[in-house]
């Protein structure tokens, strides 16, 4: 198991390094760079927009072009080279592409994702503020469906055919349908102060007064504030999860060791969770990255939005649409690698459920 661990580690390295190059040069041939996106802010006024601490400057060499009681800077009308050049080279892009990508790489390597290009901030600290209302978000709704979704699952596959099969059946079916956002909205409405109730908090995960308050009451306001974000996250994660479960058991209960234990009298609640349990979950333990990656990542960024929540999927949506590279870039690579990880995690986890599984032998 050890060399297969190594291997698998080993392995990571090549895996990041096509990711980060194919979406390295897919971005250079994408319209609306971040020199564009400076280029149109000092077009329309906003050169306070620029990193450095040479904005004003710029902006006043940019005014000084401008004809006399001309409202709009001569940039709508072409700006000076000089001014583009300087842009240019601020971004980094005054450069070879191979030379900023080989650039990328060694950076990489040392973990150093550089500095936002709109933003005042490295990008390091812009993961470690966002990284902990993501990581609230995915593992609670996570724990949440997996703890629900399970022991259903079991008691649906018991009682199949039966009413509570079809009604339960039923109820998760409709989760599933329902939007995350449509669901986050009308729980803002009813309890979010929108137009009945005034109960819960409507932005961010704790209160301005959380640092003085006591240890106790600091553990009430933080589930105070993220209770319906999850709510609204988990609302529609139930049905896969449940029916997978459901489908896993039901194919193991009709296996001829499930009757063999039955006739030998072993109490029913030992087959399933002694015999059954351990060969079913292997199809729910595979689906346990995909399912945490997509409540850290996709599931949550709606949330994030309505709830005026700064995570890490709000994060790479703004820098995708600013064309702010290092933070996309150093979200991607982030996000990479712990979803590689948790895929070997879940390799591991293979093993403590059935040891007869051996990834070293095959």
């Amino acid at each position: 198991m050890g060399a297969y661990l190594i291997r698998r580690l080993l392995l990571i390295i090549p895996t990041l390094w096509a990711i980060i190059t194919l979406n390295f040069f897919i971005v250079q041939i994408a319209p609306g760079g971040p020199v564009e996106q400076a280029l149109a802010n000092i077009q329309f006024g906003q050169s306070s927009a620029l990193p450095g601490g040479s904005d004003a400057a710029v902006g006043n060499r940019v005014a000084l072009n401008s004809s006399p009681g001309d409202n709009q800077y001569r940039g709508s009308r072409g700006l000076d080279p000089e001014v583009v050049a300087e842009i240019t080279k601020r971004y980094g892009f005054d450069k070879p592409l191979h030379e900023r990508y080989f650039n990328l790489l060694w950076n990489y390597i040392r973990f150093d994702f550089g500095d936002s290009l709109f933003r005042s901030a490295s990008v390091v600290q812009l993961i470690k503020e966002s990284l902990p209302v993501s990581a609230s978000l995915g593992l609670w709704s996570t724990l949440i469906i997996y703890l629900v979704s399970i022991p259903l699952g079991i008691k649906k596959a018991v009682r199949n055919g039966s009413a509570f099969d079809i009604w339960s059946s039923a109820l998760i079916i409709i989760g599933y349908a329902i939007p995350a956002f449509l669901f986050a909205i009308m729980l803002i409405v009813l309890f979010a102060g929108g137009s009945y109730f005034d109960w819960f908090p409507l932005r961010g995960l704790t209160s301005p007064q959380f640092d003085a308050l006591p240890w106790y009451a600091q553990i009430g306001d933080y589930f105070w504030h993220i209770a319906l974000p999850v709510l609204a996250t988990v609302i529609s994660g139930f049905a896969t999860l449940t029916m997978l479960t459901k489908n896993a058991f039901l194919d193991e209960i009709r296996k001829q060791y499930v009757v063999t234990a039955r006739a030998k009298g072993l109490d029913e609640n030992k087959v399933l969770y002694r015999h059954v349990f351990r060969n079913a979950m292997l199809l729910v333990i595979a689906g346990f990255p995909a399912a945490f990656i997509s409540m850290f990542f996709t599931g949550s960024l709606l949330i994030e939005v309505m709830f005026s929540l700064n995570g890490l999927g709000l994060l790479g949506y703004e820098a995708t649409i600013q064309r702010d590279y290092p933070v996309m870039f150093g979200t991607l690579y982030i996000f990479t690698l712990i979803g590689l990880l948790l895929n070997i995690l879940s390799d591991m986890t293979y093993t403590l459920v059935d040891p007869r599984i051996d990834f070293e032998g095959r």
